[in-house]
C-alpha cells in the first residue's frame, strides 16, 4: 500500500530535503518520526529535493506499508507531536500503487520573496535586499525566459541530469508593496539551483547592471559562469506541487478508512 504525505516545513535548520551524511535533513527527520511511531524502519520519497535553507509551504512524499493502515487525525497529530515545530504533516492519504510522489508530479510552483525592510518576524523567510529594483525590467526578462526551454546557464555545474530542458508555465514578478517583491515561477521540473540563479541574475537586471540583451545571451550560452550569483536560500519557497486529479482524489474525499 502506498500513501502520500502532504507536509510543509521551514528549511532554515536543515541541510535540504535529502538525507545528508554531514547534517540534518527534512527527509531524515520525517523518516525518524515515522520509524518511531510505527516501530520499524520507514522510508519516504519526495516530489523533489529542496536545497539547504529552502522552505516548503506544500511538499509531497510517499511511503509504503505492507498492509492498509487507517491514518486518523489523532494518528497524524501524534506524528506532529514527535516532529519538531518547523515540520508539519497535514494529511496522509492512500494512492494507487503506480502513483509516485516525484514521477507523477506535473508541475512545481516556487515563490521567491524579497524585502527592502528588515523584519523581526520574517527573519530567514525573506531576502533582505535594500537596493531599489525595477520590476518592470525584471518582468521583461521573464518574457524572454518564457521563450526558452534549455536552462543550463542557471543550473549548478555538478547537476547530475540527462538534459537541461524545462517547460515553464509562467514566470513573473509581483509588487506586493513599495518594500516587497515576490517572484513566481512554475515548471514541470527544475534544475539544481535554477530558481535562485534566475532570481540572482534578474536582480542584476532590476538594478540596471545587466541588459535584457545580455540576459538572453546568457540563456543561449548554456554557461553557468555567465549568469549571476544565486540568491540566498532563505527567500525561496516551494508553494505547490501539482498532480493529475485521479492521484489527489483520495485527499479531496477525506481520509476515509485509509483504503483504496
Amino acid at each position: 500500500m502506498r500513501y502520500f504525505i502532504e507536509l510543509s516545513y521551514r528549511g532554515t535548520a536543515y541541510h535540504g530535503w535529502q538525507t545528508q551524511a554531514n547534517g540534518t535533513s527534512v527527509q531524515t527527520t520525517l523518516e525518524a518520526a515515522l520509524t518511531q511511531r510505527f516501530g520499524k524502519p520507514m522510508y519516504v520519497m519526495a516530489s523533489g529535493r529542496t536545497d539547504a535553507g529552502v522552505h516548503a509551504r506544500q511538499q509531497f512524499a510517499h511511503v509504503e506499508l505492507v498492509e492498509p493502515f487507517l491514518f486518523t487525525d489523532s494518528f497524524i497529530y501524534s506524528l506532529n507531536c514527535i516532529l519538531p515545530e518547523d515540520i508539519v504533516i497535514h494529511r496522509i492519504f492512500p494512492v494507487r500503487e503506480k502513483d509516485h510522489a516525484r514521477f507523477s508530479a506535473t508541475f512545481r510552483y516556487y515563490q521567491y520573496l524579497i524585502s527592502r525592510q528588515k523584519s523581526a518576524f520574517e527573519s530567514g523567510l525573506t531576502y533582505h535586499f535594500r537596493p531599489t529594483l525595477d520590476e518592470i525590467l525584471m518582468n521583461e526578462a521573464c518574457k524572454i525566459l518564457l521563450q526558452h526551454t534549455n536552462f543550463q546557464s542557471f543550473s549548478k555545474a555538478r547537476a547530475n541530469v540527462t538534459h537541461f530542458n524545462c517547460r515553464l508555465d509562467f514566470a513573473y514578478w509581483e509588487r506586493i508593496n513599495e518594500d516587497s517583491l515576490t517572484f513566481h515561477i512554475r515548471a514541470d521540473r527544475f534544475l539544481w539551483g535554477m530558481v535562485r540563479t534566475i532570481v540572482g541574475t534578474m536582480i542584476e537586471i532590476g538594478q540596471k547592471r545587466m541588459s535584457l540583451e545580455l540576459f538572453e545571451q546568457i540563456i543561449l550560452s548554456r554557461d553557468r559562469n555567465k549568469a549571476g550569483r544565486a540568491a540566498p536560500a532563505n527567500g525561496l519557497f516551494l508553494v505547490e506541487v501539482g498532480y493529475p486529479n485521479e492521484v489527489l482524489l483520495a485527499r479531496s474525499m477525506g481520509q476515509g478508512a485509509g483504503f483504496i
